[in-house]
């Protein structure tokens, strides 16, 4: 009996310390709010630079890419439903400044910016002004390394315990 608690225990730890060590999402995603962290796509597209994020609503969501989407109103949904690449920001969400120096992090609703018709988010304002000061350098290191980068930064360790245990 006491075998059978043992290797159950064992079981247990193993299997809940294999999800630390499992491979990136390809979106970044909040565990309870999806997506954005629960902030609508479609929304930054109808704002102004610097402008804050719209909050989505729990009524108006959609699952894309195995993660919860959440928008304003159903308009929204329904564009981003037509044409879900159009919308949902690059690198899956997570950083763009991280995923130019070849490395996820999570991201902040208001560190954002559109370019070329495209939503890029990054984990906070220091990191955005970063990103801001050379987009098209950035945007290209990013595209280079996006492909392999969470493969890498999985076979390296590093992306699950870092990135998003400290922050989801």
């Amino acid at each position: 009996m006491m075998t059978m608690l043992k290797n159950g225990l064992l079981l247990l730890f193993l299997t809940s310390s294999g999800l630390i060590w499992a491979a990136d999402p390809e979106v970044f995603s909040h565990k309870r709010l999806g997506a954005i962290k629960g902030y609508d796509p479609v929304a930054y597209f109808s704002l102004n630079p610097g402008d804050p994020a719209v909050k989505g609503k729990e009524e108006y969501k959609h699952v894309w890419k195995g993660t919860e989407w959440r928008f304003s109103n159903a308009q929204n949904r329904d564009a981003f439903i037509a044409n879900p690449e159009r919308y949902a920001p690059q690198y899956g969400g997570y950083c763009a400044f991280a995923s130019a120096h070849n490395f996820t992090a999570s991201t902040r609703p208001d560190s954002w910016s559109i370019i070329d018709g495209k939503l890029y988010l990054n984990h906070n304002s220091a990191s955005e002004k970063n990103f801001l000061e050379d987009p098209s350098s950035y945007i290209a290191r990013g595209q280079e390394n996006w492909p392999n980068l969470l493969k890498r930064c999985e076979e390296r360790g590093a992306c699950r315990e870092a990135f998003n245990l400290r922050h989801l």
